[in-house]
C-alpha cells in the first residue's frame, strides 16, 4: 500500500517505535523483538517521561501539513489520536500503574512467560532475554511498591494471587522448562531465584502494608469512563445511554430464557442451562473431540459460504507441565492470539489436561467443566475457529498499521483497547453465526440467549459500576442473581471489570454493531448481498472499532 501521506506515515513510524519501546512486554507478545531483554520502565521518572512523549506526539500529530490520507491512514490517525488521550488520563490516574498492583505482577511474570509460550526462536536465543528480564523483575517490582502506596482490596488480593502464581513457575515451573529443552544453566536457575526472592518481597509488601492502605475506589468515573466510548471505541453514546441500553437487552434476554425453558421440560431456565454440563466427552475423546469440532466448524463455515476461511493452523495441546502449578492463579489465557509478526507454524490453544491418573471426582468436574458446550462454543467457535483466530489471520493482512496489531492479547489486556469491539464483537457474532447455519445443538442454540444476557449483564456493570451507581459488592450480586454465575466467578468478574473500564461493554456493543451493519448492507445490495463477501471485507479492516469499519463500508456501498 502506498502511503497518502509521507508525513502521517513518518508520524507513524514514530508512534510505534514509542509504543515498543515505552511497552517491550507488549512488543513481545506483537512479535517486535528488539526489547524482549526488557521490562517497563514504571518509576516516577519513566512514568513521566512517557506521559511527556506522548503529549508531544498528540501535539505534532495535530500540526501534520494537511496531506490527504488513505482510508487505512484515516482509521491509524484516528486510533492513534485515541489511545494517546486515553493513555494520557491512566497516566495521571490511581487506576493503573499508579495505584494498581495487578500491574506490576503482570507485566513482571508475563514478561518472562511471553517468551517461553512460543519457540519463535530457538529456546537458547529467547533464554537469553528470559534471564534478562528476571534480572529486571526485582526493580519492576521495587517501582510498584513507590508508586502504589494505597489501592482497592480487591487489586491487592488479585496481586497476592500473581505473585502466588509467580512463585509457582519461577521456583517448579522454570526448572521443568528448562528439562523439557534439554538446558542446563545455573545462571538462568540463579536469576528464576532472584526473581522469587523479588516476587516474595512484593507479597510481603502487598500482605503486611498494602492491604492496610485502602482505596475504596473501583469506578474511574463518568467523565473517564465517556472517554473510553468515545476515544477508544469511538461511539457517540455516553455511560448513560450504554447503561439504559444494556437494561433493555438483559431484560429482553431474561424473557426469551424464560419463554423457552417450557421447551426443554423445564421451568427454571437456570437448570435447563445447566443441563449442558451432562453432555461431554469422555477421558479418551477429550483431546480428539477439540480437534474434531474445530474440523467440523470449519467444513461449515465453507459449505455455507460464510467467510474465506484462511490457512491458520492451530494446534489443541494439553497444558505444559511447566505452567500447570502458575496459571491457575496467572491470567494464563487458553487461546492467546497469534503475535502479529512471527511466522509461526501453528498456534497452540492449551486445553487443561486430563488422564486416567486423576482422582474420580477432579475428572468428573473437569468434563464437566469442559462440556461439549464450551468445548464447541467457547474454545472452537468464539476463540480457536470462526471467532479470534480467523480475525486475527485477516487483521494482521489489514493495510491499517494498528489495525494489525490492536487485538493482540498483552499482559492483561489488549493492545490497543480500540481493537475490542471488532475482536470481541467478531468472536461473539461467530457464535451467533454458527448457530444460523445448524452447527448447535437445540440446548446450545437456547443457551445463547443466556450467553445474550451475561453480554448485556457486561455492559449494566461497566457502566455502573465506573460511574458510581454500583459498588464491587454490587456488581458481584448482580452478575450471581441475574446472570447466574457462581459467586466466586461473579466476584472475579467484578473485579476484572473494574480494573479495566469500557473493556466489559466491548461484546453486546461490537456484536451488535457488526448484526446492524450487515443488515444495513443486506438493505442496500439487495439481491447482490452475499454473507461471505460482507464478513470477508469486514474483517480485512482489521482489529479496528466496528464504528470507524462501518462508516468506511457504508460509505463505498
Amino acid at each position: 500500500m502506498k502511503s497518502g501521506s509521507p508525513a502521517f506515515s513518518a508520524w507513524l513510524d514514530g508512534f510505534l517505535a514509542a509504543y515498543y519501546r515505552r511497552r517491550p512486554v507488549n512488543a513481545t507478545f506483537i512479535g517486535v523483538h528488539d526489547y524482549d531483554h526488557l521490562l517497563p520502565d514504571l518509576s516516577s521518572a519513566g512514568m513521566d517521561e512517557r506521559a511527556a512523549e506522548m503529549r508531544g506526539l498528540l501535539n505534532s500529530l495535530g500540526s501534520l501539513p494537511p496531506e490527504p490520507l488513505t482510508e487505512a491512514e484515516e482509521m491509524d490517525r484516528r486510533m492513534a489520536e485515541g489511545f494517546l488521550k486515553i493513555q494520557l488520563w491512566e497516566s495521571g490516574s490511581n487506576h493503573f500503574a499508579r495505584g494498581n498492583p495487578s500491574l506490576y505482577t503482570g507485566e513482571a511474570i508475563f514478561g518472562v512467560l511471553s517468551l517461553c509460550r512460543r519457540a519463535f526462536a530457538p529456546f537458547e536465543e529467547r533464554l537469553e532475554a528470559i534471564i534478562h528480564r528476571m534480572e529486571a523483575i526485582e526493580r519492576l517490582l521495587g517501582q510498584g511498591k513507590s508508586n502504589v502506596r494505597e489501592a482497592p482490596p480487591a487489586w491487592t488480593e488479585r496481586a497476592i494471587r500473581e505473585c502466588g502464581g509467580a512463585l509457582s513457575f519461577l521456583q517448579e515451573g522454570f526448572r521443568v522448562l528448562l528439562r523439557d529443552n534439554g538446558v542446563e544453566s545455573a545462571g538462568a536457575t540463579a536469576a528464576a531465584g532472584r526473581a522469587a526472592a523479588a516476587f516474595m518481597d512484593f507479597r510481603g509488601y502487598l500482605e503486611t502494608e498494602l492491604r492496610g492502605r485502602v482505596r475504596e475506589e473501583y469506578g474511574c468515573g463518568e467523565e473517564a469512563f465517556n472517554l473510553m466510548l468515545r476515544e477508544g471505541h469511538c461511539l457517540d453514546v455516553d455511560a448513560a445511554g450504554v447503561e439504559a441500553y444494556g437494561w433493555d437487552q438483559l431484560k429482553e434476554s431474561e424473557g426469551l430464557l424464560e419463554a423457552g425453558a417450557g421447551d426443554f421440560g423445564g421451568s427454571d431456565w437456570r437448570e435447563v442451562i445447566g443441563r449442558l454440563a451432562d453432555y461431554h466427552p469422555t477421558v479418551e475423546h477429550y483431546y480428539p473431540h477439540h480437534r474434531g469440532l474445530w474440523e467440523a466448524c470449519r467444513i461449515a463455515a465453507e459449505d455455507n459460504q460464510l467467510v474465506t476461511w484462511p490457512d491458520c493452523p492451530i494446534e489443541f495441546v494439553p497444558r505444559p507441565a511447566w505452567a500447570r502449578g502458575a496459571a491457575p492463579d496467572l491470567y494464563f489465557l487458553p487461546y492467546h492470539s497469534a503475535p502479529a509478526f512471527d511466522a509461526l507454524p501453528a498456534v497452540d490453544f492449551i486445553v487443561p489436561p486430563i488422564d486416567r491418573e486423576m482422582a474420580p471426582e477432579a475428572r468428573r468436574r473437569l468434563l464437566r467443566a469442559a462440556n461439549n458446550s464450551v468445548i464447541k462454543l467457547n474454545h472452537v467457535v468464539h476463540h480457536a475457529g470462526l471467532g479470534h483466530h480467523v480475525q486475527n489471520w485477516y487483521a494482521y493482512q489489514s493495510e491499517s498499521r494498528l489495525a494489525r496489531i490492536a487485538a493482540v492479547d498483552c499482559a492483561s489486556r489488549l493492545a490497543l483497547f480500540c481493537g475490542g469491539t471488532l475482536a470481541e464483537g467478531w468472536a461473539t457474532y461467530s457464535t451467533y453465526l454458527m448457530d444460523e447455519v445448524g452447527f448447535l445443538t437445540a440446548l446450545e442454540g437456547y443457551s445463547l440467549r443466556h450467553a445474550r444476557l451475561r453480554a448485556s449483564a457486561r455492559a449494566i456493570v461497566d457502566a455502573s459500576l465506573h460511574t458510581g451507581k454500583f459498588t464491587l459488592d454490587d456488581a458481584a450480586a448482580f452478575y450471581h442473581r441475574r446472570v447466574g454465575m457462581s459467586q466466586s466467578a461473579s466476584r472475579a468478574e467484578a473485579v476484572k471489570n473494574s480494573m479495566f473500564p469500557g473493556a466489559a461493554v466491548m461484546y453486546l456493543v461490537g456484536h451488535d454493531a457488526i448484526a446492524r451493519l450487515r443488515r444495513q448492507m443486506s438493505a442496500r445490495l439487495g439481491d447482490g448481498f452475499r454473507l461471505r463477501e460482507f464478513h470477508d471485507r469486514l474483517l480485512s479492516y482489521g482489529s479496528a472499532p466496528v464504528s470507524l469499519i462501518a462508516a468506511a463500508m457504508l460509505k463505498d456501498g
